[in-house]
C-alpha cells in the first residue's frame, strides 16, 4: 500500500469466494474492494476512521457510488485499487476507485461519494480539519479546489 499525490494504491488478489460459478469477480464484490481500499487509504493519509468515532463522535456514510465496469477481473488475479479523492468539502468528499490489473488497465471504475454524519447518522457533520487536509493532500495537484464546496 502507498499513497501520494496521484493517489493511494492498495494491493488485492481475487479469491474463488469472490467469483461467480464462471471464475469472474461478481459485481457486487467491487464494492467491497472498494471500501477496503478506502479505509486504508484514509488510514495511511493518518485519518483511521476508529479516530474519527472515536475522537469526533463522526464517520463517513456512502451517500453515492457509481459504477463503471470496463473489463472483467478473474479470479487468483491481483489487482490495484488507486483511490484519489476529487472534491473534498466541509462536510462531504467524492472519491475516485480505478480497480486496476496489473497490467494498468481498468476493470473497474468506480466515483464514491461519502458524508461525515454524526455516529448516529440522523444529521450531517463536519470534518474536523485534519480529515480534511489528509484527504486534500492526496489529491492531485490539478484537482485541489480554490474552495469548498458542502
Amino acid at each position: 500500500m502507498t499513497a501520494n499525490r496521484s493517489g493511494h494504491r492498495y494491493r488485492l488478489r481475487v479469491y474463488y469466494e469472490d467469483t461467480d460459478a464462471g471464475g469472474i469477480v461478481y459485481h457486487a464484490n467491487y464494492l467491497r474492494f472498494a471500501e477496503r481500499a478506502r479505509t486504508e487509504a484514509l488510514r495511511q493519509a493518518g485519518i483511521p476512521h476508529a479516530l474519527l468515532v472515536e475522537a469526533f463522535n463522526r464517520m463517513f456514510v456512502v451517500r453515492r457510488a457509481e459504477v463503471d465496469y470496463a473489463q472483467p477481473a478473474r479470479v487468483d488475479e491481483e489487482l490495484v485499487v488507486v483511490t484519489t479523492p476529487i472534491a473534498v468539502g466541509g462536510a462531504s468528499l467524492v472519491l475516485r476507485q480505478d480497480v486496476q490489473g496489473l497490467d494498468g488497465a481498468s476493470r473497474v471504475v468506480l466515483t464514491v461519494r461519502l458524508a461525515c454524519v454524526s455516529v448516529d447518522g440522523t444529521r450531517p457533520a463536519r470534518m474536523p480539519p485534519l480529515w480534511r487536509d489528509g484527504l486534500r493532500g492526496m489529491m492531485a495537484e490539478d484537482d485541489v479546489p480554490d474552495q469548498e464546496f458542502g
